[in-house]
């Protein structure tokens, strides 16, 4: 007998081409006419997207070739469907990440084509492995359907026996990792839960998110297109999305810088970048910057750029809570979570919706332990009936205990307003965080505008010229309101040229650089 039997008949060759095959098949997804649709709608596909979004050749998928199968009658495979879920991990810039998307062309990404544990081992790979993770959604994001019920026999219980895995990574990964979603097509349902359950989230303006999409909003008597029920201005303004974006190409930009500055998990920390803008850089237009005039407004984005490092600055959830803005920035090299009173709405005020994202804001500022930076121009909440009607006081105060919880790094530069309730949640209660107040600051219990008539009143009405005695009592009151009478006192610390700003947040963020690492008990991120 020989020795050994002929090379060709000691491989594995026959399985191998099999694998290959269908593999082949995995990567077709629905089909050339699928795919065509997708394309023909402005829309890249799952497998596509991930391409231009992950680092040259670096996505490893897992799963590949799970999907449902039919087989001729000798057994032979005759056609794989994929599932409609890709994941697996990739790198970007550099640095792993767990990627996972819906494959559109393959039932419209809904549960009829899914293998939920797909999914669910990538939010489990992303919590376990520590990595950040990126849910690419589209469709119901592997939520059922009506048909649902036909294909499987019977009727899903939301939540039921093994049916809560899911969301309980989706949620544990919010105080564990960099979340982000990006909704680039028509999302509904569990998609939309999985693209709000985030830390950032970014859609195309060709996309639309709902809880249910119009047909079935058309039951209740709402006749609406896509665009009208859930698009990105309605989306954008809710806050139930971050940003928006004309393309898919400018959703992974964003998505990539965004994690730029987060660290792949709570375990680790922010990290710096090279930065070649001098620390002692002096912007001269920052000494005129703010007007005499109390009445008028300036722009807040040109004080922010001319403070923080050349270009860093990169702002979330822009058309939500306007008068509060909220994004990061590097100072020196050194990542912070930067807020800023925004003038143009509501004089700063803080309304029922800035508080809310307040409270977002500074939840992910604390569980990814980036030293917060707060310029102040806040002439206090919000009032009128409006904003009672909005319960902003109710919001108001659960964003200050946000604030108070905080343990990182504080330092709040008062540009000019710090009024009322809100002006005194400038920094956190009970511990320490450096303060500086511009030469244009000013503050009290509440603005002298409209405040001297109720509080002198019987004074002005007895007088013989209310108006003139009005003017000589503001005239008074604005002498002793100076801040420099404060800072006699001590109830601030100290007052500053503001072309000096930038080098005292470079010396913060230095000082902050190793108080970053989380104390024991930091609690977790609300979703």
């Amino acid at each position: 007998m020989p020795d050994s039997l002929p090379a060709s008949s000691n491989t594995w060759q026959p399985e191998l081409d099999e694998l290959r095959a269908r593999e082949a098949m995995a990567q077709a997804m629905g089909g050339p006419d699928k795919v065509k649709r997708q394309h023909d709608g402005g829309r890249l596909t799952v497998r596509e997207r991930i391409d231009r979004l992950a680092d040259a050749g670096s996505f490893h998928e897992i799963g590949a070739i799970a999907g449902r199968a039919d087989y001729r009658a000798d057994g032979s495979l005759e056609k794989l469907t994929p599932s409609n879920c890709v994941f697996g991990w990739a790198k970007l810039d550099g640095r792993p990440v767990v990627l996972v998307g819906d494959d559109f062309t393959v039932r419209g990404g809904s549960a009829d084509a899914t293998i939920r544990e797909k999914p669910l081992m990538a939010e489990r790979m992303a919590n376990e492995f520590r990595l950040p993770i990126i849910r690419i959604i589209e469709g119901s994001g592997g939520g059922g359907s009506v048909k649902t019920i036909e294909t499987t026999g019977r009727a899903n219980l939301p939540g039921g026996v093994g049916g809560t895995g899911l969301f309980n990574y989706t949620t544990l990964n919010l105080s564990a990792v960099p979340v982000v979603g990006l909704g680039l097509g028509s999302v509904a349902g569990l998609g939309a839960a999985r693209l709000a359950a985030s830390h950032y989230s970014v859609m195309t303006k060709s996309a639309a998110m709902f809880v249910a999409g119009p047909p079935v909003v058309k039951r209740l008597g709402q006749d609406l297109t896509k665009a009208e029920l859930g698009g990105w201005e309605i989306q954008t303004k809710s806050g139930a999305v971050d940003h928006a974006v004309d393309s898919e190409e400018e959703a992974f930009a964003a998505a990539r810088r965004f994690l730029s500055y987060l660290p792949s998990s709570v375990q680790e920390l922010p990290p710096d970048a090279p930065c070649d803008d001098d620390p002692e850089r002096a912007e001269e237009k920052l000494f005129s910057i703010i007007p005499r005039d109390r009445r008028r407004v300036y722009q807040m984005r040109q004080i922010i750029e001319a403070v923080v490092d050349h270009g860093s600055f990169f702002e979330q959830g822009k058309m939500f809570g306007r008068s509060l803005i909220t994004g990061f920035a590097r100072l020196g090299g050194k990542a912070v979570a930067l807020m800023a009173s925004d003038p143009y709405f509501y004089g700063g005020s803080w309304t029922a919706h800035t508080c809310q994202k307040v409270v977002r804001f500074l939840d992910m500022a604390e569980t990814f332990r980036l030293p917060v930076v707060y310029l102040v121009d806040c002439p206090g909440f919000m009032i009128g009936l409006d904003a009672e009607r909005a319960a902003t006081i109710r919001h108001g105060v659960r964003a200050m205990a946000a604030m108070n919880q905080t343990t990182v790094p504080w330092c709040s530069i008062i540009i000019r307003n710090a009024f009322g309730v809100a002006g005194a949640a400038h920094t956190p209660a009970g511990r320490l965080a450096l303060r500086y107040a511009w030469l244009s600051a000013r503050w009290g219990s509440l603005p002298l505008e409209g405040g001297i008539e109720a509080a002198y009143r019987a004074e002005i009405d007895a007088a013989p010229d209310p108006g003139v005695k009005l003017a000589e009592i503001e005239d008074r009151l604005n002498q002793l309101r100076s801040p420099f009478r404060t800072a006699e006192s001590f109830w601030v610390e100290e007052i500053i040229d503001p072309r000096a700003t930038r080098r005292l947040l470079c010396d913060f963020a230095q000082l902050a650089a190793p108080l970053r690492a989380a104390p024991p008990g930091r609690f977790a991120m609300r979703p």
